[in-house]
């Protein structure tokens, strides 16, 4: 038997982080589990296939509900806050190999700015408003 793509021990980090189900005054059809999304979200993504070749037989729900799952939760931050709860198990388990940590220099902002002197020079003409871009708005514009 296959392991499963999200394992229990995966799940109860993740299960937290996941906003809560938007009540349904109307009532309207069972929600997937969140859990299932999540297997059909990692198996799509794992494997390349469109979102709706997602195989039924999966119980996962359609493509276009993980989908619009993945969506919701990208909006929300849960990613961002699993990867940073997973950095976090892993340095307090000292597991994180710092000798093959870089930094990327453009994402981190210099303490004083960069001196005036290093500064460098323009040297070409400041550019103006695209005439094609204009024209073509307009074209756009026209038509809607």
């Amino acid at each position: 038997m296959a392991a499963p793509l999200v394992p229990d021990e995966l799940w109860e980090i993740i299960e937290p982080l996941l906003p809560p189900e938007k009540p349904k005054p109307k009532g309207g059809r069972p929600r997937v589990p969140d859990r299932a999304c999540l297997t059909g979200i990692i198996f799509v993504l794992k494997s390349g296939i469109q979102w709706e070749m997602l195989p039924q037989e999966m119980n996962c729900g359609s493509g276009m509900t993980c989908w619009r799952r993945l969506r919701d939760w990208t909006r929300a931050g849960v990613w961002e806050k699993l990867q940073h709860e997973l950095l976090n198990r892993l340095r307090d388990a000292d597991q994180i190999d710092w000798s093959r940590a870089a930094m990327d220099a453009s994402t981190v902002p210099a303490k004083k700015g960069v001196p005036r002197a290093a500064q460098p020079r323009r040297t070409a003409a400041s550019r103006g408003r695209n005439a094609t871009w204009s024209r073509t708005a307009r074209a756009f514009r026209s038509r809607s």
